[in-house]
């Protein structure tokens, strides 16, 4: 490679917050400590990135990479298809750009890019957000020269002398959040004695969770709580209906918060779903939390993020298929026991990693100018 350009770096990976979010914190640690460095993201089309990704002003391809079917196992063969020609798009991609680095953030698109890369002979870092590796990243880790993760022990899924402990990128350091309580309960319109609960469903909405406010509304009511709901896009319209109908006065719907760091400050309890890069940021807020593991994802791997909390004393766990008779008198027993809200606090800040996405870009760096 010239030397005497900037560094060009590929950044593939997305189809949730939990994978976009991270992408672009490394990318804006990267611009912070060499702003000439080129990045290209490459993305799965029809995906979140795809918009997300523009907004944060970089350039980002698409791919039609989609991931496998476990249940509808004959419609695979598309998915292989689209597997094949999405390794020939990003072989393509890669001689065009040229990049010195590529750096795979989990998600549909990092697996053609990341394989393509290993191939060309291109150095390739990887992240794995999760404390129970992906597949496709336990295939990869062989052509990988670095692999950053968030959990101790990940010897057991990698080679060892490839594993730097850096924890998840996320999207703010938090630590400001004390100073911006007054200024988020005013932005979600809570008072300053009430206890409020902040519900995330995830980027795209989490049907349980939401299912929540269809079957409980009287308890929501009731609870003496204050609640702000993220319901994802999908589930907005259905859940604010609800709202409106049952005139429940003690809930704010959003269908997306922007700014999540007033959401954090406002909140004396959190609910969540256990995906890496939210139980990462959730350490670093450091309040008492609530999770909620998805069953729909590969290899049960929120349920394993979730327990990683839970044995250190440091989240409450609610089983999915729990929730909608369980949520409210789980999070109202919470907000009653004090001094368990506060062990719950202590031992979660203890687990955060700061500084992960620029411990990560500068490893990036360091690759492209061995």
């Amino acid at each position: 490679m010239n030397r005497q350009r900037p560094e060009h770096i590929i950044i593939s990976g997305g189809g949730t917050g939990g994978h976009v979010f991270p992408a672009i914190s490394v990318a804006n640690a990267l611009k912070t400590i060499e702003p000439s460095v080129e990045i290209l993201f490459v993305g799965a089309t029809g995906r979140m990135e795809m918009d997300l990704v523009p907004a944060a002003g970089y350039r980002i391809e698409g791919l039609p990479v989609t991931g496998l079917w476990r249940r509808k196992v004959w419609k695979n063969f598309a998915v292989i298809v689209k597997f094949l020609r999405s390794v020939s798009m990003a072989r393509k991609i890669i001689l065009d750009f040229k990049p010195d680095v590529v750096v795979g953030v989990g998600g549909y698109a990092s697996g053609p890019v990341l394989w393509a890369a290993g191939r060309m002979k291109i150095p390739v870092l990887i992240q794995e957000q999760n404390s129970y590796a992906g597949i496709t990243n336990r295939l990869l880790s062989g052509r990988a020269d670095v692999i950053c993760v968030a959990y101790r022990g990940m010897e057991k899924y990698f080679p060892a002398g490839k594993i730097l402990l850096t924890g998840n990128p996320v999207r703010s350091t938090y630590s400001d959040l004390g100073s911006l309580r007054a200024e988020g309960r005013r932005y979600f319109g809570i008072g300053s004695a009430a206890t409020a609960v902040l519900v995330l469903g995830g980027s795209l909405g989490a049907g349980s969770v939401n299912n929540v406010v269809l079957v409980s509304a009287e308890s929501i009511r009731n609870s003496g709580l204050e609640w702000i709901w993220q319901s994802g896009r999908l589930s907005f319209d259905k859940v604010n209906r609800k709202v409106l109908q049952c005139e429940i006065e003690n809930i704010r719907v959003r269908s997306f918060i922007d700014r999540m760091d007033l959401a954090y400050a406002a909140a004396d309890i959190i609910v969540s779903r256990s995906g890496a890069g939210t139980i990462s940021e959730l350490c670093l807020v450091g309040k008492p939390v609530v999770l909620i593991p998805s069953p729909n994802v590969a290899e049960d791997h929120q349920t394993k993020n979730a327990m990683a909390l839970v044995e250190e004393e440091a989240a409450v766990i609610l089983k999915d298929d729990a929730v909608a008779g369980e949520l409210v008198r789980v999070v109202s027993d919470l907000a009653r026991d004090t001094g368990r809200r506060e062990r719950l606090s202590a031992n979660i800040r203890r687990l955060a990693l700061t500084g992960s996405a620029e411990t990560i870009a500068r490893e990036v760096l360091r690759l492209a100018r061995r």
